[in-house]
């Protein structure tokens, strides 16, 4: 009998989750535990991880080849993030999703108001304390200290030859990716319950006055995800069709885990296994994109701004609208890559533009669901500069990218049949 792949059974998880939560309602939230404790997993290996690709992305790269590549990935998020944001604008201006909304008096949200600086932003981009930047879960600042690492790596490597530490930090990187693919056998366990917890407790009547937002998110990520594969196929001449069809297991796991830091490790194999992007571009490049690209963020975070506008009856200016396009793109910048994290960087947009912060209420209920759409196109626009980056560098491999062979979580099949 044939075994049923991993992604498929994921996929089988998600609708038996909806059927569930719609059947059994708001009981069926006691089995949440499941999915808490497999996100726990993942998420106990994510941050080390993230740490060792860099180390080892920058470790082997020449200290000039690192500004060239990091320039490109710094270009490329700004782009995908600015064009996300607009994209949010021009949808929110033709659906009006925050018109005609009813059942949502007394709104309040348990938020607070976050007043950043743009300086605050930057400053905390740095680590203080490297422990803590790991025990916290702050991504953006352990990347930071994982590219000064990896560079006195290349320094050091390139001055007396010696790349024993880059070596151990190359055979650590291997173990923990095969922890999270243990982890992920889990996986169709843990999203039945998230999902099933979601529908559950709360129910369509949450997503019905909200339905035009989560279309316009929809319209964007798809619209946004098309353009893209189209423009980027005639760039790198190859099939747009092909191309698309090697993001499917990645970006399934991105929609049912609404989780960028879940979907790492996935991204990485299927970039280089599937797309054939060679590994140096690939472990700089994703892991910077978990922390500082959020297109997916940034359409959320424009559509939040004139749709709350909207529901107060409040004029937002086109200075001001281009005004919620630069502060969606700089909300952005290391953001929680957790479920949740939108809630957050709304508070820090919404008192900016002058919007009331129990707007937050509003959009509170659809979190989850208008985050998969986010995690989509967080996903999608990280793995596409890594391409586009690996073909402007000659660091494709087309060879891979032309194999018809379509990858899952299981191991080479080879391999398996000495089992069998």
């Amino acid at each position: 009998m044939k075994k049923i792949s991993d992604i498929k059974l994921i996929i089988i998880a998600m609708v038996l989750g909806i059927a569930a939560g719609t059947l059994i309602g708001k009981p069926i939230g006691n089995i949440k535990f499941l999915g808490d404790i497999f996100l726990r997993l993942i998420q106990m290996s994510v941050v080390i991880l993230i740490m060792g690709a860099v180390i080892e992305a920058v470790g082997s790269l020449d200290p000039d080849e690192l500004g060239r590549l990091g320039g490109k990935t710094l270009v490329g998020f700004l782009i995908t993030t600015v064009i996300a944001a607009a994209v949010g604008i021009i949808l929110a201006n033709v659906l009006r999703p925050g018109s005609g909304i009813t059942g949502m008096n007394n709104l309040h949200s348990s938020v607070k108001a976050v007043n950043q600086s743009f300086s605050d932003i930057i400053v905390n981009f740095f680590p203080k304390n490297i422990m803590e930047s790991l025990s916290t879960g702050n991504t953006i600042q352990v990347i930071v200290f994982a590219i000064l690492f990896g560079l006195a790596l290349s320094i050091l490597g390139k001055k007396d030859g010696d790349n024993s530490i880059l070596n151990i930090v190359k055979k650590i990187n291997v173990v923990l990716t095969y922890i999270i693919k243990i982890i992920m056998k889990s996986a169709p366990i843990g999203i039945f319950a998230l999902i099933a917890w979601v529908v559950g407790t709360t129910g369509v009547k949450v997503i019905i006055p909200l339905a035009k937002f989560l279309l316009a998110m929809g319209i964007g990520s798809i619209g946004i995800l098309l353009v893209t594969v189209l423009i980027t196929a005639l760039y790198a001449k190859v099939s747009p069709v092909k191309l698309l069809t090697k993001f499917y297991r990645m970006l399934v796991v991105a929609f049912t885990t609404t989780s960028s830091a879940v979907t790492l490790p996935i991204e990485m194999e299927d970039a280089e296994k599937k797309l054939g992007i060679n590994k140096r571009v690939s472990s700089l490049v994703l892991p910077l994109g978990m922390s500082l690209n959020s297109g997916g963020l940034a359409l959320y975070l424009a559509l939040a701004c004139l749709t709350v506008a909207q529901f107060f009856n409040i004029n937002l200016t086109l200075s001001q609208q281009i005004t919620v396009v630069v502060m969606s793109t700089l909300a952005t910048l290391g953001t929680v890559v957790v479920p949740g994290g939108g809630l957050v960087a709304l508070a820090i947009v919404f008192p900016t533009m002058g919007l009331p912060v129990e707007g937050i209420a509003l959009l509170a209920g659809i979190d989850w669901f208008s985050g998969m759409f986010r995690t989509v196109l967080n996903v999608f626009n990280d793995v596409m500069v890594a391409f586009v980056i690996a073909v402007n560098e000659k660091e494709l491999d087309r060879s891979v990218f032309d194999n018809e062979v379509a990858g899952d979580f299981e191991e080479n099949q080879a391999l398996q049949s000495e089992y069998n």
